[in-house]
């Protein structure tokens, strides 16, 4: 990581550095990172991709989601909670996503887990652990920026408790970070809210 404050995009505007490497990247960090997601299908699509990161680089994961939108039905928990082993096979040689074969299955298995929930109790236990952003300065640099807090490791507890997989105090990090339970766009960054 480096120490580097926000740095001027193309158009001369502040960003995030990590997002100034490619078009897909400065995209998805003005339109997408740190804003607000809510509703279960769509909290386990994010939920599913942050796992299908661990080990790679985002970027692969961004460049393949329509990919793995196409086959996961578009990530509809109840839906992917009805794949049969077929459907598993069929996952595991589609060249379209990661074809990790642990990663499939708890995806799979994590949808299985979650259609036996209330709708809406997916999204209220994420975003249970929304830290209070009043006690989080903004990141002047990316060194300000964790990959693990105590919010993380206590959403994963929760997660796994449930029995989810693949949802460390990382990856659950990375899921506040993207679905906007904490913004860490730098301080001087212009995707910034707060």
């Amino acid at each position: 990581m480096t120490d580097k404050a926000a740095l001027a995009g193309p158009d001369g505007a502040p960003r995030c550095p990590w997002a100034l490497s490619t078009e897909d990247y400065i995209a998805y960090h003005d339109e997408e990172w740190g804003r607000p997601v809510h509703g279960d299908d769509a909290l386990f699509e994010r939920l599913s991709l942050e796992a299908f990161q661990s080990g790679l680089s985002w970027l692969t994961i961004l460049r393949r989601r329509a990919g793995f939108r196409t086959a996961f039905a578009g990530f509809r928990i109840a839906a992917v909670a009805e794949f049969t082993d077929a459907d598993r096979e069929r996952l595991l040689a589609d060249a379209g996503i990661i074809r990790n074969r642990a990663k499939i299955d708890a995806t799979l298995g994590n949808a299985r887990v979650l259609a036996g929930w209330a709708p809406g109790d997916l999204d209220a236990l994420i975003w249970s652990h929304a830290p209070d952003p009043a006690g989080r300065p903004a990141p002047a640099a990316l060194t300000d920026v964790p990959a693990v807090t105590p919010e993380s490791t206590a959403l994963s507890k929760a997660l796994k408790k449930q029995g989810l997989r693949f949802v460390g105090p990382t990856t659950a990090y990375a899921l506040m970070q993207a679905c906007g339970l904490v913004d860490d766009h730098l301080k001087d960054c212009v995707a910034r809210r707060t």
